[in-house]
């Protein structure tokens, strides 16, 4: 295989392999190992996420963008001190320039909880979606996919320590049953009028791991050995994973989270993809995790212009307050930076 073709497809994870037999546990373990080291993306199949439970999904998801713009105004996410909710074309910012994709921003159903005097401000971050009334059955497809992908990212988070030599268990108290899990539901309505092929820029995820569901139409791009983006084509029935920053802090820069970014697709063409993000609590601090390649980590990418706290809530309110300045100038002027 050619230097430029080997970029044409990510490396393939059959996750099943974890339950059938210690050799192939073993060869699993061996193929993890490199791609979240030396690539950090991969296409993850054997996950046992049937075609049925992604259907219900994604009809949903697409009737949700099919109803009329008021239907989906009504949960503007400029509603929700908690940035949940629908963000309209062009509203959010990566890298301070427009992504052209609307979404529907969901997370786990929890109360309000206003943070108190001396209480970080990413307590916002936690209580209640906003759902669509014209649309009942979104909220039952969404909440049992964010239950269903969070058994599959626990098991491969848990093979992949194992992968390398690290404690399975290190980081389950971090997650527990106040995990900040993220959903989103992303349409790209195809280029943007005034030329940008923006999608959403490039960017790196904050938590431990993405899975993301994304259709036929292709335009997710990895940045890859080269320094250039390269496509990453739709493999049916696949998830495909990325590792995000708290893993890379955690081993050091050991393992790999890697830049990506959504260019748009042509003309009228509609793309639809659907994240989830498999983050730790809001108040977890992410220790360094002990494993026997420690001594082989070259460091952490650093970013002057976006720094890592400890506090992953942190990093997540840090992130929110950047992406969508129309909530936060709303609902969190207290939060936000002087200008410079």
């Amino acid at each position: 295989m050619s230097h430029a073709s080997s970029y044409l497809q990510l490396p393939v994870i059959d996750l099943s392999a974890a339950d059938r037999g210690p050799q192939a546990r073993a060869l699993l373990h061996a193929q993890l190992h490199s791609a979240a080291h030396d690539v950090g993306f991969f296409q993850l199949t054997g996950h046992g996420v049937t075609d049925a439970e992604t259907t219900a999904l994604t009809t949903a998801m697409r009737a949700f963008f099919a109803l009329p713009e008021a239907d989906r105004l009504a949960i503007d996410n400029v509603n929700s001190p908690h940035f949940r909710g629908y963000t309209r074309t062009g509203d959010e910012r990566t890298g301070g320039s427009m992504d052209w994709r609307d979404q529907l921003d969901i997370g786990a159903e929890r109360p309000v909880r206003v943070p108190g005097p001396g209480e970080p401000g990413y307590w916002w971050l936690e209580g209640p979606n906003q759902w669509p009334a014209a649309l009942p059955e979104l909220r039952p497809a969404a909440l049992a996919w964010i239950d269903r992908l969070s058994g599959v990212a626990h098991k491969l988070l848990t093979e992949l320590l194992t992968a390398i030599g690290a404690p399975p268990d290190f980081y389950d108290d971090v997650f527990g049953d106040r995990a900040h899990l993220h959903l989103k539901l992303v349409r790209y309505p195809g280029s943007a009028a005034e030329g940008g092929g923006q999608g959403v820029g490039a960017h790196k995820d904050y938590g431990f791991l993405t899975l993301l569901q994304q259709d036929r139409i292709g335009g997710l791009q990895v940045e890859r050995e080269d320094g250039a983006f390269h496509d990453v084509p739709p493999l049916p029935g696949a998830f495909v994973v990325n590792l995000g920053e708290l893993l890379e802090v955690a081993t050091n820069g050991y393992l790999k989270a890697t830049n990506h970014r959504v260019v748009s697709p042509p003309g009228a063409t509609e793309r639809f993809s659907v994240p989830f993000f498999y983050n730790p609590r809001l108040d977890a601090r992410i220790e360094p995790l002990p494993f026997p390649y420690a001594a082989h980590a070259p460091g952490v990418t650093a970013d002057p212009a976006n720094p890592l706290f400890a506090e992953y809530g942190r990093n997540e309110l840090k992130g929110k307050l950047r992406a969508h300045p129309l909530v936060a100038a709303r609902h969190h002027a207290d939060l936000l930076e002087p200008a410079a």
